[in-house]
């Protein structure tokens, strides 16, 4: 760890990359992330942090490059190798679920919260953008969460040249802050993969919602097969289903629960004062948390597969054939899709917005580098009046101080 930091004159120490700046009004050097402190000499100060003070988002990726895999290539095949050299010393174990087409009885449970958060997060949030307002850039896929857009050039849509980068605000949806994700329906999880012949045939159902019903959601409108035996493999991709005949008639699933219903537009009520704001602010995040969380562990059994050139999500052990990529050079790949595995953010994209301080109700283009970012669900929560989670103070700089002016941030070292 390298040494910390040391302030000669002011008393303190500190930590290496801390940031400070010098305020003109009150001559004083302000530091930047300071957040326990342990006095340690009569005339030096350690300061310490149990979070980082600001931390740089997810890169942005151009169309025109491939997105990098989540784990790299030579560590998979390295650990491919040590599996295999391990499997030889030891005797064959059974397939586990879900590979050899049972489900998984702990995730199960798991699959219906994440179903119900999902439904209560977009109820939740049709209510909360009736009183704080929401814009969406009309030619970007950029929103702002605010009564007046951020004045930042960063369009990047239709004739953005001739409007110098700046961005034509619109009253935005719920489908902009929760971006739809769909991909197919699979009625077989462990079928055979789906042709290019049979991408019209095959109903898409948002991603989320197939991840839930693989792993045992029960929903009338898309069913599935559900196996009782373990399936019977013959080759990589040759299966046969056991015979289940001398089984019993199958019973009700006992972690089955009752699935909210989404509310229509035409019916949502908005909170009817501050404190119920709050209130509704803090189960929104509630929400949001648990699916995050809860699609994190269903997609650690159940594979999801991301194009890398592309958004296309495939829910299951491998992507379809679908011959219906339009990224970057696609007519080299005749199409096709490059299939490797999903992160959390491809199946839930977060949609990061600028968080505005409570100082300062409209951002300044000036002052843009001192300026955080959230997810646009986490910042609306936030000025709805919800209190900020731990992970996400990092991204949203607010231990960091803002000057006043662009002569104060002209001063920071």
């Amino acid at each position: 760890m390298p040494p910390p930091l040391v302030a000669k004159g002011m008393g303190e120490v500190l930590p290496l990359g801390a940031s400070f700046w010098y305020s003109s009004k009150s001559g004083q050097l302000k530091i930047i992330g300071t957040q326990n402190f342990r006095q340690v000499h009569h005339c030096a100060m350690i300061v310490r942090s149990n979070h980082p003070q600001n931390a740089d988002l997810p890169r942005y990726h151009s169309k025109r490059e491939k997105k990098p895999f989540p784990i790299p290539i030579v560590e998979l095949r390295r650990a491919a190798r040590e599996r295999l050299k391990n499997a030889k010393k030891l005797p064959r174990k059974p397939t586990p679920p879900p590979r050899n087409g049972m489900l998984v009885q702990s995730l199960i449970p798991v699959a219906y919260e994440v179903m119900n958060a999902r439904i209560l997060l977009t109820n939740n949030l049709k209510r909360l953008m009736k009183v704080i307002p929401v814009l969406a850039c009309k030619y970007c896929n950029e929103i702002h969460v605010g009564a007046t857009g951020h004045p930042f050039k960063t369009c990047r849509g239709l004739r953005a040249d001739h409007r110098k980068g700046l961005h034509e605000w619109i009253t935005a949806t719920v489908e902009d802050v929760l971006t739809p994700i769909e991909t197919y329906h699979l009625s077989d999880r462990l079928g055979k993969r789906i042709s290019h012949e049979e991408r019209f045939s095959i109903p898409r159902i948002p991603a989320v919602v197939e991840l839930c019903v693989q792993a045992g959601v029960d929903l009338p409108d898309f069913p599935t097969k559900r196996r009782r035996k373990p399936v019977i493999r013959l080759g990589r991709s040759d299966i046969i289903d056991a015979n289940e005949d001398d089984l019993p008639d199958p019973r009700p699933s006992k972690f089955k629960k009752p699935i909210l219903d989404e509310v229509p537009d035409c019916e949502i009520v908005p909170p009817a004062n501050a404190e119920e704001t709050a209130s509704l602010s803090e189960a929104t995040l509630e929400a949001w948390e648990t699916l995050q969380q809860g699609a994190a562990k269903l997609m650690r059994k159940y594979p999801v597969r991301v194009c890398g050139y592309c958004p296309e999500v495939h829910v299951g052990p491998s992507g379809h054939k679908a011959q219906n990529c339009g990224a970057y050079k696609h007519q080299q790949r005749n199409g096709q899709h490059g299939w490797q595995s999903a992160t959390l953010d491809d199946l839930i994209p977060p949609r990061y917005v600028w968080h505005v301080p409570e100082t300062a109700l409209e951002l300044q283009r000036d002052l843009r580098n001192f300026y955080g970012q959230a997810p646009a669900v986490v910042e609306l929560c936030v000025q709805g009046g919800a209190a900020v989670p731990e992970c996400y103070k990092p991204t949203m700089r607010l231990d960091v101080g803002i000057p006043t002016n662009l002569r104060e941030a002209e001063m920071v070292v």
